[in-house]
C-alpha cells in the first residue's frame, strides 16, 4: 500500500492536491482514501491531507503514522513542531521539499535519515498562503515519485476535480502539475509500497484503574472563553482589521460582540483590537456600520508598523483620539 501525506497552509489547495492524487491513482486501478485533516483554521494555517492506494481492500483508517511518501508544499511549516510535517518518517521514507534550499541544507538542519528531494520552489510570494498553483504543482510531483500514474491520467484527475472553476483555472493548473511531473523525471517510482504492520504479535495494554475524584479536582478547569491567552494565535494572520478612528461611530457592541475570539476590547467606549490573538477573519470589517475598519494584508501592515505605532495599541489610540 502506498501511503502519502500532503502537508501545506491553509489556502494553499492540500486538499485539492490529495484530491487529484487520489483520482489519478483511482484510474490506475487502485482502491483509494483521500481525507484532509483540519479544524476551523483560517487561511495559512497549518493542515496536511492523507492519500492510501492499494490493489486490495483498505481497512486502514485514519492519520498516517508510516508515510512512504512525504510532501512539504511550505518549507517554512518544517520549522513548524506542531505541523507533524516529520511525524513518524524512517529510512524507507521519501520527503519531498518545496523549497529554494538544496537537500543537502535540510538533511542537515533535520537530521533526517529518509531520503529527502527537493521540488524548486515557485517564485516567492508575500503571502505563503498564496503560492500559485501549489496543490497542483505537488500533485504532479508526487505522481511522478510513485511511478504509476501515466501524464494522460494526472491531466485527467485535474480536469475531474477542478471543472467547476473553469477552463482557464484547469490548463493553468494542468500546466503546473505537468512541470513538477517532468521535474522529478530522475526519481520516477522513487516511492515504494509500505509494508502493513502485521498484528500478529499485538499486545492488549495493561489496564490502569484510575482514582474517582471530585468533580471539582476531575473537571477541566475552563470557565471562558479565550482561556488560553499564551497561543498567540495573530501569528496565523494573513489579513489585518484596522480601525479609523476618525469613521469610528463608537458602536463598539457591534464589532466586540461580533468577534468569534473576543479579540476586541472596549476601553472608554473606543474599540481595540487585541492583535496577538486577532487572527484576521474580517467578521469585524464585514459587520462595522460605518465601515470604519478596513482589512490589509499583514505584510503591508507590518511595514507600516516599522514607521509607526502599531494601531491599537496605547500611543495609535491616543493620537486617533486627537
Amino acid at each position: 500500500m502506498f501511503r502519502i501525506r500532503i502537508h501545506g497552509r491553509g489556502g494553499q489547495g492540500i486538499k485539492m492536491a490529495s484530491r487529484v492524487l487520489g483520482t489519478a491513482l483511482f484510474q490506475a486501478g487502485y482502491t483509494v482514501q483521500d481525507a484532509p485533516k483540519y479544524g476551523a483554521e483560517r487561511r495559512g494555517a497549518p493542515i496536511f491531507s492523507s492519500v492510501r492506494a492499494a490493489r486490495e481492500t483498505i481497512n486502514e483508517r485514519g492519520t498516517i503514522y508510516r508515510p512512504d511518501l512525504v510532501v512539504v508544499a511550505d518549507d517554512t511549516l518544517l520549522a513548524v513542531p506542531a505541523a507533524g510535517t516529520l511525524l513518524g518518517i524512517d529510512g524507507h521514507t521519501v520527503v519531498l521539499v518545496n523549497s529554494h534550499e538544496p537537500a543537502d541544507t535540510w538533511c542537515h538542519r533535520l537530521n533526517i535519515t529518509a531520503r529527502l528531494l527537493i521540488l524548486p520552489a515557485c517564485t516567492e510570494v508575500e503571502d505563503r498562503a498564496d503560492l500559485p498553483h501549489i496543490g497542483a504543482t505537488c500533485a504532479g510531483a508526487a505522481a511522478r515519485l510513485l511511478g504509476v500514474i501515466a501524464r494522460a491520467g494526472l491531466l485527467e484527475a485535474i480536469a475531474g476535480e477542478l471543472a467547476d472553476l473553469g477552463p482557464d483555472i484547469v490548463a493553468e493548473n494542468q500546466a503546473s502539475a505537468l512541470a513538477a511531473f517532468d521535474a522529478m523525471a530522475d526519481w520516477q517510482g522513487a516511492v515504494t509500497e509500505g509494508i502493513a504492520v502485521a498484528a500478529d504479535n499485538y499486545v492488549v495494554p495493561d489496564w490502569i484503574e484510575l482514582p474517582f475524584d471530585d468533580a471539582r479536582m476531575a473537571a477541566p478547569d475552563i470557565r471562558a472563553c479565550a482561556n488560553s491567552v499564551e497561543v498567540r494565535t495573530g501569528l496565523w494572520r494573513t489579513m489585518r482589521p484596522i480601525i479609523d478612528y476618525d469613521l469610528c461611530k463608537r458602536c463598539w457592541w457591534v464589532c466586540s460582540t461580533f468577534c468569534p475570539d473576543s479579540a476586541i476590547a472596549v476601553a472608554e467606549d473606543i474599540p481595540v483590537i487585541d492583535y496577538d490573538h486577532c487572527k484576521g477573519c474580517m467578521v469585524c470589517v464585514g459587520v462595522c456600520p460605518p465601515h470604519a475598519i478596513e482589512g490589509v494584508p499583514e505584510y503591508l501592515a507590518q511595514q507600516q508598523d516599522k514607521l509607526q505605532p502599531a494601531p491599537g495599541d496605547a500611543n495609535a489610540t491616543e493620537t486617533a483620539d486627537r
